[in-house]
């Protein structure tokens, strides 16, 4: 891989992670356009690495609620803090069950199928335009919520769906608060993702010789900026109620990979 071809992927990967329009989309859509001429082992390492960086960004923007949270769940008490870490946990199940159980089936739609992910762009966009015409509350997110939007989480496994899209639109769609909707997103995925490293790394599955490293380096730092802006950016935005703005990009660029695909069969 080209170092200059590292860069755009970790932007994509940087901006798409918090921003509602899928990143494992956006990333396959990329290969795609660009070429993708790494084996699957040195494709799997990049595409951990981008994943690893936009996860360290998420901890260094929630960096005070990271604290709080374990401040107040190491205290033994049942207190907020508590609750909403168990709330997390909870969400994450769905998500874990199904990586585990279809995880050779998942990996096998990670091949440059553009038409999927043209449709499940299509999908993302409806649960933004919906979620983006919700009425504004206060409510938080209850243990029964938790699970519905870990099912969210685990349906946006599949490429072209947004996790971030599927999950704050869900949560927004069951009645609760906008920048809490936004913040159960964020955290949610964090223990996930360094879950999903650590099976990768510790299964052997996750080569560790790469031939070139410079561009796993460039596109780790490529990522772990844009994503730093794309977060700050995506939790203000859910505040004003601008996620319908997504859907139209995701109906946008789901039509051109519907018609992209369709040509190439």
């Amino acid at each position: 891989m080209e170092v200059i071809d590292a860069l755009i992927l970790g932007v994509i990967q940087g901006l798409t992670e918090f921003l509602p329009v899928s990143s494992s989309g956006h990333l396959e859509l990329g290969k795609a356009i660009l070429g993708d001429q790494m084996v699957p082992d040195e494709s799997l390492m990049f595409t951990v690495v981008l994943h690893f960086a936009t996860a360290l960004s998420t901890i260094v923007v929630f960096r005070k609620d990271i604290f709080e949270l374990l401040k107040g769940l190491f205290s033994f008490k049942w207190n907020e803090e508590t609750q909403f870490s168990l709330k997390i946990i909870l969400s994450m199940i769905p998500a874990v069950f199904v990586g585990l159980m279809f995880e050779e089936e998942l990996e096998s739609l990670f091949g440059g199928s553009v038409l999927l992910v043209g449709f499940m762009l299509i999908v993302t966009g409806l649960l933004l335009f919906l979620a983006g015409r919700a009425k504004h509350t206060g409510k938080s997110v209850t243990w029964k919520d938790a699970v519905i939007i870990g099912i969210a989480q685990a349906i946006a496994i599949l490429p072209g769906i947004s996790r971030s899209g599927a999950t704050i639109s869900t949560s927004v769609m069951l009645g609760n608060d906008r920048t809490k909707a936004a913040r159960f997103s964020f955290l949610m995925v964090v223990p996930l993702i360094i879950g999903k490293i650590a099976k990768d790394v510790m299964s052997g599955d996750l080569s560790m010789e790469v031939s070139n490293s410079l561009p796993l380096i460039v596109g780790f730092i490529a990522a772990f900026i844009t994503g730093l802006v794309a977060c700050t950016w995506m939790i203000s935005l859910v505040k004003k109620a601008k996620l319908h703005y997504f859907s139209y990009y995701c109906f946008a660029v789901g039509i051109v990979a519907i018609i992209a695909g369709s040509m190439a069969l």
